[in-house]
């Protein structure tokens, strides 16, 4: 198999190669080892490790449905170990951490906890398919305690859909497979942007809330004759 070449020798081609040699080695089981470590360390590219099983699978060293299979346990592995997080950390401990960082309050906490529950099999589908979330969407159904069977069947299902998108890339388009993996960068900086934005309004409204009250503690100014 060859290598990926999708950066100028960095720290992401080498990533990127030690997946391609696992799959070298020890076959389509490889390709969900390298996945499953992408669900724990996000800067490990699937939309490079993924291709790279797709091109294998075109090239006969194992079939498709073995790729499309182990990539999809890796995926669904990967997020077991983080929601096994969420549930270590509980909706106590993270309220406890919550009264500690400044700007954040236990109510946040709480509000998120009750979002999710009510959109929590929509959020662990869909943010399967979203870079950077793909991961950690895994985290707050832990903490929220989603049945892990229920958890298990939207992880796999939403897994399988953005897997195949790029395994079958690699599959019917070879050495061209770049070519979705363009449009993932493009989706990856859309989701970081949203994400910047959403801090930044947050911390805004904290802040200028913050000083609010302070200017409402202090009462108003006493007026000179």
């Amino acid at each position: 198999m060859t290598t990926a070449t999708t950066t100028d020798g960095s720290w992401l081609t080498a990533l990127a190669d030690w997946a391609v040699s696992l799959m070298d080695v020890i076959g389509p089981a490889g390709a969900g080892i390298a996945i499953a470590m992408e669900n724990l360390f996000p800067p490990l590219p699937s939309e490079v490790i993924l291709p790279m099983a797709g091109l294998a699978a075109s090239r006969g060293s194992f079939s498709l449905v073995e790729a499309l299979a182990w990539t999809t346990i890796g995926s669904v592995l990967g997020a077991l170990l983080l929601y096994g997080l969420g549930a270590w950390l509980g909706i106590a401990r993270l309220r406890a951490i919550a009264t500690k960082v400044p700007l954040l309050h236990p109510e946040d906490i709480d509000r998120t906890v009750a979002w999710f529950g009510r959109h929590g099999g929509k959020a662990v589908f869909f943010g399967r398919m979203i870079p950077i979330f793909r991961s950690l969407i895994s985290i707050p159904a832990g903490i929220t305690r989603m049945p892990v069977w229920r958890f298990t069947l939207l992880t796999a299902a939403g897994s399988l859909v953005w897997n195949s998108i790029f395994v079958l890339s690699g599959f019917f388009l070879g050495e061209s497979w770049h070519i979705v993996e363009r449009y993932a960068e493009i989706l990856q900086y859309v989701v970081i942007a949203v994400a910047v934005i959403g801090v930044a309004w947050f911390l805004y409204v904290r802040v200028r809330a913050l000083l609010e009250s302070r200017g409402t503690s202090r009462g108003p100014e006493p007026e000179l004759d």
